[in-house]
């Protein structure tokens, strides 16, 4: 069995590897899982928008999801599975086969999309998962995407239910409501920031970490930044914080994973940039524009950290 859902400190959401032929990369995926973990990602995730999992197979995601545990055994790490559907009874049921296998720690579920049932039916759809499903529950609150807006008296309420363990909070801003969310939520639910580009000033109001596409790229860096933010080392957390911001738009410039793909291809630990329709490939300026951003730190930045740990 996994650890339990500490969730705390960065959670890398994988990419899915493709060959140029559009098929599953297994042997890429174990690699880039290993490296995330050695890197210093509390945990990953499986199986979520990052992993093109609505293009899936149901035998590529059982695969994925195989060694992505495999990963997390090795490094007694947690593994979180995305879960994204808006049928209560076809996500109980995933649910389920999940929590059978013993090796998932936690399942990452959206408000569900598009039907926009109101937060009375979210309520009700996330009662539903908690009660019956068999794994505790990490929402998924990303408006722009589903369609549904949650108030930060929904989120408190879906905290309190045992189950329910933390929030991916990907709203895209952060204002009266975020920190209302993070100065009222209870010690057991974890507030983890999901839009990159802002998570450095989500740390420094109090997230606990965060569920962040781009660190799968430079991974150690962005897990330094969680911790530097946990030990109140403010000015290096600022600086790091400006410059993976810089990163993580040259990332997002195209639809995600698209450039993050390219640029990890780039730097050869994944065989394709391949992306399956509807996704194109990112354009070469955009993944030349941030494959420089990531290829290393500012000098200013790593004479700050190595003066640090002298």
């Amino acid at each position: 069995m996994n650890p339990e859902a500490n969730l705390t400190g960065l959670f890398v959401p994988l990419v899915t590897p493709f060959t140029d032929d559009l098929r599953l990369a297994p042997d890429a995926l174990a690699c880039l899982a290993g490296e995330a973990l050695a890197a210093g990602a509390r945990g990953l995730v499986a199986l979520g928008t990052t992993a093109e999992a609505a293009t899936l197979t149901t035998e590529e995601k059982q695969a994925v999801v195989r060694i992505c545990s495999a990963a997390c055994r090795a490094h007694g790490a947690p593994l979180i599975v995305g879960v994204g559907t808006n049928d209560t009874a076809a996500a109980i049921t995933t649910l389920r086969e999940l929590a059978q296998s013993g090796d998932v720690t936690a399942a990452l579920v959206p408000t569900p999309p598009y039907t926009r049932p109101g937060e009375a039916g979210t309520l009700a759809h996330f009662t539903a998962l908690a009660e019956h499903g068999g794994l505790p529950l990490v929402v998924y609150d990303i408006p722009y995407r589903t369609g549904q807006s949650l108030s930060t008296g929904t989120l408190n309420v879906l905290g309190h239910l045992p189950e329910v363990v933390g929030v991916k909070y990907a709203t895209g801003a952060i204002d009266a409501a975020a920190m209302e969310l993070l100065g009222s939520s209870t010690p057991d639910f974890a507030v983890l920031g999901g839009d990159d580009a802002v998570i450095s000033p989500l740390l420094a109001a109090g997230a606990r970490g965060g569920i962040l596409a781009s660190a799968n790229v430079r991974t150690a860096d962005f897990a330094e930044l969680i911790s530097l933010w946990q030990r109140d080392a403010t000015g290096q957390a600022r600086r790091l914080g400006t410059e993976l911001a810089r990163l993580s738009a040259a990332l997002f410039a195209e639809p995600n994973p698209t450039v993050i793909k390219g640029v990890l291809h780039a730097q050869g630990r994944i065989p394709s940039p391949a992306v399956r329709l509807p996704l194109l490939a990112a354009s070469a300026d955009s993944v030349r524009r941030a494959a420089d951003l990531s290829a290393t730190r500012t000098h200013q930045a790593h004479q700050t950290h190595q003066g640090t740990a002298a």
